[in-house]
C-alpha cells in the first residue's frame, strides 16, 4: 500500500497505542536548548530519573544569549544563570553542548542541520514551536511543551495523535524578487493561520523540487504559523548533497547506506493525502504582514484590506490589528515608515540569506533615522560571512552586525524595540509585544525586503528599489 513519508516515519518510530488511542512514539532527535530545559532537568531530578538517551540528545544556547557582546558573564544576571544550568545539566547527563566557545553554537535550528544531527526518516523533538523547520529533510519534527522536555528526556519517547497530512504543491516559476519567506506567507494567507490544525504539511511541486534546503527550511520553519503541527519536505538529491561530509552525518559505506534508506522514505507514487492544495507560483508577489497573525498579509504593491470586505469572522481581529499597528483600512502598505530592520532568526538568518541580502545593500547606506542590525543564525554563518567580507558590506551601509542568536525574533535578550517602533523584520512571528516591546510593531517579510525597508525608511517593493526584473 502506498503511503505518505508522515505515515512511513509515524509507522517506524511507533512504540505502542495507548489506552487513550494516542501513539506512544520514539523520539530519534530531541534538540533542547537553555529556555524550555531547565524546569525538565529539576523535574527529572525531583524524581530521581537519569537522561534515557544522551547520545540522542543535543543542546545549544540561542534565545537568551546577547549578540552586542557575548563576553561573559553577561549583563543580564537571569541570562548567566540560564547558560550556566544548562552547562550543568549537559555536563551531568553526558549531553553533547554546542557551546559559545565551540564555534559551533547557534539558533537550535540552525544547528542541527549544519551539525548533520538533522537527517530524514527522523523523528526530532525541540522545546520550541519552531522545530518544524527540519522538516525541510525529510523529518517529522515537533516543537514540544516542558513536560514534554521531561517526558523525552526520561523515556525517549512521546505520547501524540496522529496527525492527517495536506500536500501543498506550489508550481510553476517564482518571478524575480519573490522569495520562499513569500511562499510561506502566501501560503498562510491562503488557508489562515488555523488552517493546519490536525494536520501534518506535505510541500511538494517544481518550486520546492528547485528550492535549496535552506529555502525548504524558511517554509517549514513556519508551518506552525499555519497552524500544522510540522511541515516536511520529501528527501531527495539536494537533501543529500546538503547533509554530505557533515560531522553528524554518516560516513563512508554507511553513508550509502543511509542515502537508500532516506530515498525509501519519500511518499510513494499514488499515495493518499487527506487533502490537496494546489497555488501556482506565478501568483505569488512580494508579501508583508501587516496585522498582528502572520495571515494577515497582503503583497506589497496591494491595499490594506477594508473591515468590510474582509469574512466577518475576521473583522474582529483586523479591526484590532489595525488600531494597534496604527493602519489604516485600505490604505496602501508601501511607503509605511519603519523604524527599525531585523535581518536574522531560524526563518532567514541563514548564508544564503545573507548573501542574497549584502547583493542588493552594497553600495547603499541605511535610510536616516532608521536602526537596522543583522544577525547570524550560527557561528558557522558567521564565519563563512566574514570570510567572504559580508559583513562589511552591511557595516559600511550602517548595519549592525552581531553575534549568533535568537536577538530580535522574539527579544527574551537585550535586542527589543522601543515603545511603538515599528520594525521589518525577517523573522516569523508578528504578535502584539513579539520583539520586546508592548507597543512595538512587527511587519514580516523576507530578507530583500527588509534591505529595501532599510535602505528608503519604508515599507517598499524591492523590485523597485533594486531593479529587479525578469
Amino acid at each position: 500500500m502506498a503511503k505518505t513519508l508522515f505515515e512511513k516515519v509515524w509507522d517506524a518510530h511507533t512504540v505502542r497505542t495507548l489506552p487513550n488511542g494516542q501513539t506512544q512514539l520514539f523520539i530519534g532527535t530531541h534538540l533542547i536548548h537553555e529556555v524550555t530545559s531547565p524546569q525538565a532537568f529539576g523535574m527529572l531530578r525531583d524524581l530521581g530519573l537519569k537522561v534515557k538517551r544522551p547520545d540522542r540528545t543535543f543542546a545549544t544556547v540561542d534565545h537568551i544569549v546577547p549578540t552586542l557582546s557575548q563576553v561573559e558573564p553577561f549583563a543580564d544576571d537571569m541570562a548567566q544563570a540560564m547558560i550556566s544550568e544548562l552547562r550543568r545539566n549537559c555536563k551531568d547527563a553526558g549531553i553533547k553542548f554546542f557551546d559559545l566557545p565551540t564555534g559551533a553554537q547557534g539558533i537550535v535550528h540552525m544547528v542541527g542541520p549544519e551539525q548533520g544531527i538533522t537527517q530524514p526518516g527522523s523523528t526530532i523533538a525541540c522545546g520550541d514551536s519552531h522545530t518544524a523547520t527540519h522538516g525541510a529533510f525529510g523529518a517529522i519534527a515537533f516543537g514540544i511543551g516542558t513536560s514534554q522536555v521531561r517526558d523525552v528526556l526520561a523515556t525517549q519517547t512521546l505520547s501524540m495523535s496522529k496527525l492527517k497530512v495536506r500536500r501543498i504543491n506550489v508550481d510553476g516559476r517564482l518571478a524575480p524578487g519573490v522569495y520562499s519567506k513569500d511562499v510561506v506567507l502566501h501560503i498562510i494567507r491562503v488557508l489562515g493561520v488555523n488552517g493546519g490544525l490536525g494536520y501534518a504539511y506535505e510541500f511538494g511541486g517544481s518550486v520546492f523540487d528547485n528550492f535549496t534546503c535552506e529555502e525548504r527550511m524558511t517554509v517549514c520553519n513556519m508551518a506552525i504559523e499555519g497552524g500544522a503541527r510540522c511541515g516536511y519536505v520529501n528527501p531527495d538529491q539536494t537533501t543529500f548533497d546538503y547533509l554530505k561530509g557533515r560531522p553528524f552525518s554518516p560516513k563512508g559505506a554507511e553513508w550509502d547506506a543511509a542515502v537508500a534508506r532516506w530515498k525509501a522514505t519519500a511518499s510513494d507514487p499514488g499515495c493518499k493525502y487527506d487533502d490537496v492544495v494546489n497555488i501556482k507560483a506565478e501568483d505569488i508577489r512580494p508579501t508583508v504582514t501587516w496585522g498582528i497573525t502572520p495571515g494577515q498579509a497582503v503583497f506589497i504593491d496591494e491595499n490594506l484590506p477594508k473591515l468590510a470586505e474582509l469574512p466577518e469572522h475576521d473583522r474582529g481581529t483586523a479591526a484590532e490589528a489595525y488600531k494597534y499597528m496604527k493602519l489604516t483600512e485600505g490604505a496602501p502598505v508601501k511607503g509605511v515608515k519603519v523604524d527599525v530592520a531585523f535581518l536574522g532568526s531560524c526563518t532567514n538568518g541563514r548564508y544564503s540569506d545573507l548573501v542574497e541580502a549584502a547583493k542588493y545593500l552594497k553600495g547603499r547606506k541605511v535610510a536616516p533615522g532608521v536602526k537596522a542590525l543583522v544577525v547570524p543564525g550560527s557561528q558557522a554563518v558567521a564565519r563563512q560571512c566574514e570570510a567572504e567580507g559580508l559583513d562589511k558590506v552591511f557595516k559600511d551601509a550602517g548595519f549592525e552586525w552581531r553575534g549568533a542568536g535568537c536577538s530580535m525574533c522574539l527579544a527574551m535578550n537585550p535586542d527589543r524595540l522601543q515603545g511603538d517602533q515599528l520594525c521589518a523584520s525577517s523573522s516569523n512571528r508578528n504578535f502584539k509585544g513579539r520583539q520586546g516591546s508592548p507597543t512595538g510593531r512587527t511587519i514580516l517579510m523576507s530578507p530583500v525586503m527588509v534591505v529595501a525597508a532599510a535602505v528608503t525608511g519604508t515599507l517598499a517593493d524591492a523590485r523597485e528599489v533594486f531593479g529587479i526584473r525578469a
